[in-house]
């Protein structure tokens, strides 16, 4: 079994904010939705555009976009709860490093700092799927 030192658990827990922070910010940083283009009305008498006969390739593009955002804001989604479940098990874990022994960590801060460190991971992994 391997012990922790409350500073070295402590240096590790600030260290897994600080990466889901930048993590966090960075993919919010990169949601950008792509510019919607529109066409021009064609009026009687006038020649259609040569963009109709793109308009498959343009419905079936924007049908891709609309999906492409749609697992954005899932991925969004669940990197906001997985990140809220984050702060939840780090408050816990401060609260239970707190109660414990300065010099020997319990084994249920261990697993709880495990888990913490599993999660984090899984977080980080979603973040870079953008």
């Amino acid at each position: 079994m391997r012990c922790l030192d409350a500073n070295s658990l402590r240096l590790s827990l600030f260290a897994v904010v600080v990466v889901l922070g930048g993590c966090f910010l960075t993919a919010k940083a990169q949601q950008t939705l792509p510019p919607i283009t529109t066409r021009p009305p064609v009026s009687p008498g006038q020649a259609p555009n040569s963009s109709d006969e793109n308009d498959g390739d343009t419905m079936a593009h924007r049908a891709m976009v609309q999906q492409a955002q749609r697992r954005n804001d899932q991925r969004q989604k669940d990197i906001v709860t997985d990140t809220a479940k984050l702060l939840t098990l780090t408050e816990q874990l401060k609260d239970e490093v707190a109660k414990s022994d300065k010099d020997q960590m319990s084994v249920s801060v261990i697993k709880k700092a495990e888990e913490i460190e599993k999660l984090a991971k899984a977080v980080k992994e979603k973040m870079k799927g953008s």
